[in-house]
């Protein structure tokens, strides 16, 4: 039935709250329901208010805004505020607004605190560029709040031009505080584009007069030249240097080459170089500086607007109030360097020194990398941990916060759950000596941000392993409290988290873990040559995919399978959506085929617990541990790190179809010979329902877990497909792609020293796709004609908005109030599409009347609220009473499965959230209800 309301709005209002407070639930379950791990990483997660009464903490597995109050006794939990889906960084506008940034939502949640701090409600979502990490408030009065996101993103009205070369990965998006708009997603005062890859942190000045912004993965000058180009035979014969077989003698694959550039030349391990052969350069840009009062803000001009060298993969940023001095948490990689494994054979190898861990000072006389475990003895491994030595060390250095007095700092290291305490003379000098009576244990683990609070002699710390608060005196150095949040995540991801970050208990030294190489469980975008010269051949027990019948019957084509262990440079692949993905590393390497037949869904070959465990030897050979995980330590970390999954790809369309182009693209894909195995889709299998008992981890997507034959000098397992748009930004090789497209002509400054493939070599998809034209070797080519050309390019585009386990909308969110009902509703009404689609579950939190409310979207046309009496409610009714409710209601779509946790009962004890909140019981505490 239609609610209609044409006499008193506040009479109105008062029928339809009644409505709902007479709403909903025919039953939500109490049992687990699937929780959809990303593993976001934190930015900025906590923030103090101005008056420092307040301190706000980011619940990123809660999706919420968790407010504490401030007291001499130490911190008292006032409340929590629904925001959007992963938020990594707060800022604090004012004593009574707080801004979240939503990592997977796209999103900004401008939240507006109750006069009696117990609460609060989100009464705009700003909608930015795809994956937002940091924010900060500069400018005049600072009421410019500016906030990094990528180059990308469905709520972004710009071309991302993903295939033109040269062009910056990294924007800023500015707005005004006091002047939002009233478009869907706000007017932002400019988006200020840099020349870098994905952007991460910020840093303000104390005037707010100048902001800094920092890469996430900036890289450190190294690239990859491609095998096709490199003479035969091995470094004798001006080819790979050597060794070029391993310890038994048996002759290596020829393989590509890393190359790192020491400010004239592309030079190789051995030092010679490669100048000519490499057709683009590597400015290494790092940290830019953004004049904030600017009308509008733009990057400084020339050589004042940027620093280079600062590090390959930057974490945080701190301003020294005092002196102006910029300090970034960062490690550097060592990647131009090889090898894992003992280094016998060799004589040398990266085991237990693949990074260092490092504060970069950026000043006006230059910049100043500070490697924070100096004490380290690199030539001797590995000793039982912990050990005197990897105690001294911290890994991973994240949040910082520095003194009033600019004399010292703080810094988080991730990676060792300790604080490292630094005089920021001895920093600046290096004359530091590391030392444990300048490190604060957490009991937590893995602290990611913290904030200084002088006035009481307090830190206050977030430690991500656990989702709780440290208090940290500053006077005694010691944790003098510890508050966890609420945590819906399962126990297998508490127990599993800390071994892919711990490095206290991953390496000898304790600066190593597996997340030095796959930060946040995903990737560093660099290749590595980890080959190992102790190691031996190995057979590859992997499912093969088949030729066509007219190629013969045998899927190798007389290709070698094996896996010879010295296996070349590799891009480093994500650890994200492996699950219903088989065997793992680029070969399928770690593979459970030698222990069971192989079959789907998970055995053999096809299990992805058994060939993850395949990774354990790492710990030794790479991490430089003394010894492997047990088997139960390595079932947790297995456990664990199955369960991380791919976000929404960020190009598609929101509504899930495909442009004219790329559908073209798709269709070709799938449907035309290419190759000795058929189309595309034969080796790449795109099935969004396979093996639909792996329930949300069900579907291939670019991969079923075989291998295929592809004309390359080793034999690769197929791999997936999600991930590409992640992969663009180099552009310039000099070898020529297929029979049709030359090597390119010097092409200048680029983001990236890496593309596709195993190795990184291939700078486009297009050039991928040329590799499969007709020719006498592949005589089911794609053709050498304008047709040919056209299916390439549009092949290009579908694989850059390739299927993935999650629908685009999900994430999305838009908050509807009475005075832009014209401009959301479109917006509610594509989420609705999608929800009734099953792409996602449709959540609406917010308050109507002065009452906070969620509710969950049940289908056809009707929601469900969070009190267990109130009917179902339809959706024009909804909407209806959150404008004449003079309320706001934000619509989130949420992952299929979480919308009973998000929407209603956030603890799934079984007692809806408004039920609770009416029976004065936590709905946070599964033990306290009604």
């Amino acid at each position: 039935m239609q609610s209609r309301c044409v006499i008193h709005r506040r009479d109105c209002s008062a029928v339809l709250v009644g409505l709902w407070l007479s709403v909903l639930l025919v039953g939500a379950s109490a049992s687990a329901a699937p929780f959809a791990l990303f593993e976001s990483g934190q930015v900025r997660p906590l923030a103090l208010s101005p008056n420092g009464k307040l301190l706000f903490a980011a619940n990123t597995p809660d999706n919420r805004l968790e407010i504490f109050r401030v007291e001499t006794s130490g911190l008292v939990h006032r409340g929590s505020v629904p925001v959007g889906l992963e938020p990594v960084a707060v800022a604090a506008r004012s004593n009574e607004e707080v801004w979240v940034v939503n990592h997977l939502s796209d999103s900004v949640s401008v939240v507006r605190l109750d006069s009696n701090d117990s609460g609060g409600t989100v009464t705009r979502t700003l909608l930015v560029g795809d994956e937002p990490r940091d924010i900060v408030f500069a400018g005049p009065g600072r009421k410019r709040a500016f906030i990094t996101a990528a180059h990308r993103g469905q709520n972004a009205s710009f071309d991302p031009k993903l295939t033109t070369p040269g062009i910056g990965r990294a924007d800023v998006w500015v707005f005004d505080s006091e002047n939002l708009g009233s478009t869907l997603g706000g007017n932002p005062l400019t988006i200020i584009s840099l020349f870098s890859d994905t952007p991460r942190a910020l840093a303000v000045t104390p005037d707010g007069s100048r902001v800094y912004a920092a890469a996430f993965h900036s890289g450190n000058r190294t690239t990859v030249l491609a095998e096709r180009i490199i003479p035969d035979g091995g470094e004798a014969a001006g080819g790979d240097p050597g060794p070029n077989t391993n310890f038994q003698g048996v002759p290596a694959p020829e393989v590509a080459m890393i190359l790192k550039y020491n400010g004239q030349d592309w030079l190789d391990v051995v030092g010679r170089p490669w100048t000519d052969q490499v057709r683009f350069s590597l400015p290494d840009k790092d940290v830019f500086a953004i004049s904030a009062t600017a009308n509008p803000p733009v990057q400084l001009p020339g050589s004042a607007g940027f620093y280079s060298g600062v590090g390959t993969v930057l974490f945080n940023m701190a301003v020294n109030p005092v002196s102006g001095k910029v300090y970034v948490s960062n490690t550097e990689a060592r990647n131009d360097l090889r090898f894992e494994g003992p280094g016998t054979f060799a004589g040398t190898s990266l085991r237990g020194h693949l990074h260092e861990s490092r504060i970069t000072v950026l000043g006006a006389g230059g910049v100043a990398a500070r490697h924070l475990n100096k004490h380290i003895n690199y030539g001797v491994c590995c000793a039982p941990v912990p050990n005197a030595e990897s105690e001294k060390s911290l890994a991973q250095p994240m949040g910082m916060a520095v003194t009033s007095n600019g004399a010292t700092l703080y810094v988080a290291a991730f990676g060792s759950s300790k604080l490292g305490v630094y005089s920021t003379a001895a920093l600046e000098a290096d004359t530091f000596v590391p030392n444990t009576a300048n490190q604060i244990p957490l009991t937590g683990g893995g602290p990611t941000g913290m904030v200084l609070d002088e006035a009481r002699g307090r830190l206050y710390v977030l430690t991500r392993f656990d989702n709780a608060i440290s208090v940290v005196n500053t006077a005694t150095k010691q944790e003098v409290a510890h508050l966890p949040m609420f945590n819906p995540e399962p126990a297998s991801v508490v127990e599993g988290r800390p071994f892919l970050y711990d490095a206290r208990r991953s390496s000898s030294h304790g600066d190593s873990s597996c997340a030095s190489c796959h930060i946040f469980g995903d990737f560093d975008s660099l290749a590595w040559d980890l080959g190992n010269p102790d190691g031996t051949v190995k057979l590859n027990p992997s499912p093969i995919v088949p030729v066509l019948p007219e190629f013969g019957d045998d899927p190798t084509l007389g290709q070698d399978t094996s896996f010879h262990p010295l296996k070349g440079p590799m891009v480093t692949q994500s650890l994200r959506g492996m699950a219903n993905h088989g065997p793992m590393h680029w070969r399928g390497d770690r593979n459970g085929g030698d222990a069971a037949p192989s079959s789907q869904p998970a055995s053999g070959s096809f299990d992805e617990d058994a060939a993850f465990k395949r990774f354990n030897p790492a710990f030794m050979d790479l991490l430089g541990r003394n010894s492997q995980l047990t088997p139960q330590e390595m079932q947790k970390f297995t456990t664990f790190i199955l369960q991380v999954m791919y976000p929404p790809n960020p190009i598609r369309k929101l509504d899930n179809s495909l442009t004219p182009q790329q559908q073209a693209g798709r269709n070709f894909f799938v449907n035309v010979t290419t190759d000795f195995q058929g189309a595309c889709n034969s080796c790449h299998v795109v099935d969004l329902n396979a093996n639909p008992g792996e329930g949300p981890f069900k579907g291939f997507f670019g991969a079923d877990g075989r291998s295929g034959f592809d004309a390359g000098r080793q034999f690769p397992k197929v791999p997936h497909l999600r991930n590409q748009y992640q992969k663009v930004g180099m552009f310039g090789v000099a070898f020529t792609s297929g029979s049709t497209v030359p090597g390119d002509a010097f092409l200048g400054d680029q983001v990236r020293g890496f593309g596709f493939n195993s190795d990184g070599t291939i700078p486009t998809l297009f050039r991928f796709g040329s590799d499969f034209d007709l020719s006498l070797l592949n005589p089911v080519g794609i053709p050498h004609t304008p047709e040919g050309f056209t299916a390439k390019k549009n092949m290009e585009q579908y694989m850059l908005v390739f299927e993935s386990n999650l629908a685009p909308i999900v994430g999305q969110q838009v908050t509807l109030t009475s005075g832009n009902v014209s401009v959301t509703s479109p917006r509610i009404d594509l989420m609705r599409q999608r929800a009734d689609a099953s792409e996602c579950e449709l959540v609406a939190k917010g308050r109507v009347a002065g009452q906070d409310m969620g509710f969950l979207y049940s289908g056809s046309g009707k929601f469900k609220g969070d009190r267990q009496q109130w009917p179902l409610v339809s959706d024009s009714d909804l909407r209806l009473g959150v404008v004449l409710g003079n309320g706001v209601m934000t619509y989130t779509c949420v992952p299929p499965g979480s919308g009973p946790r998000i929407g209603l009962d956030r603890d799934l004890d079984g007692h809806l959230d408004g039920d609770e909140r009416a029976a004065g019981t936590d709905a946070a505490n599964p033990l306290s209800h009604p």
